[in-house]
C-alpha cells in the first residue's frame, strides 16, 4: 500500500508511513477475512501513529480512518441483521444510545468533572456539543457522526473546563451510535 498517502514537506512532520501503510495492510486483510488478526471499527478509531519528518499528510490519513471505521461498522451491521433482523438490530442501537443519556440531562457545566490540574476543554463549548445531541435524540434535529469527530474544545482553566479523557471517551461512544443508524 505504499504511496497510499500524500505527503509532508520534509521539514513537517507527518505519521509515519510504515505504521500507516502496515496497518491500512492489516485492515484490508481483516475486513476481506484473510488475515489472521480480526479488527473492529473500535481498532480503528483507536489506532494512533508515531510523527515523523517527511510522513504522510495526518488530514488524509484520518479522513481514511474515518470511512475504514464506517465501513467496518457497515459490514457488522449487514452481518448482525443477517442473522438476528433489522429490528434487533435497532434494539442494540437504542440500547447503546440509552447508556449516553443520563450524563445529557446533568445541568450544563456539570456534565463532567473538572480536569484534576491544569487546564480542559471549555465546559461551555463541550455542553454546546452535548446539547446539539440532546436535539438529535428528543427532536430529530440534524447531527451527523462527522460533526462528532471534527468537534474541538477551546482550552479552559479548571474552574471552566472538563476533563479532556472523559469527554473524549463519550464523544466516541456517540460517534459509535451515530455511525450505527447512518
Amino acid at each position: 500500500m505504499e504511496g497510499l498517502f500524500s505527503t509532508v514537506g520534509s521539514l513537517s512532520s507527518g505519521y509515519d508511513r510504515e505504521q500507516v501503510d502496515e496497518f491500512f495492510e492489516r485492515a484490508k486483510a481483516s475486513y476481506e477475512g484473510s488475515g489472521e488478526e480480526t479488527l473492529s471499527a473500535a481498532d480503528v478509531r483507536q489506532v494512533a501513529f508515531d510523527l515523523v519528518r517527511h510522513g504522510y499528510n495526518p488530514a488524509a490519513v484520518d479522513a481514511a480512518l474515518d470511512r475504514l471505521e464506517g465501513a467496518f461498522i457497515q459490514r457488522d451491521r449487514s452481518d448482525f441483521i443477517a442473522t438476528h433482523g433489522q429490528e434487533a438490530w435497532m434494539e442494540q442501537v437504542a440500547e447503546r444510545a440509552t447508556t449516553l443519556y443520563p450524563r445529557l440531562v446533568r445541568p450544563d457545566g456539570e456534565r463532567f468533572a473538572p480536569p484534576e490540574r491544569g487546564r480542559g476543554y471549555d465546559a461551555d463549548a463541550v455542553d454546546e456539543v452535548l446539547d446539539r445531541l440532546v436535539d438529535y435524540f428528543d427532536s430529530g434535529a440534524k447531527l451527523s457522526a462527522a460533526e462528532l469527530r471534527q468537534a474541538t474544545f477551546p482550552s479552559a482553566p479548571r474552574s471552566r473546563a472538563y476533563g479532556e479523557g472523559p469527554v473524549d471517551a463519550y464523544l466516541d461512544r456517540a460517534v459509535d451510535v451515530l455511525l450505527a443508524v447512518e
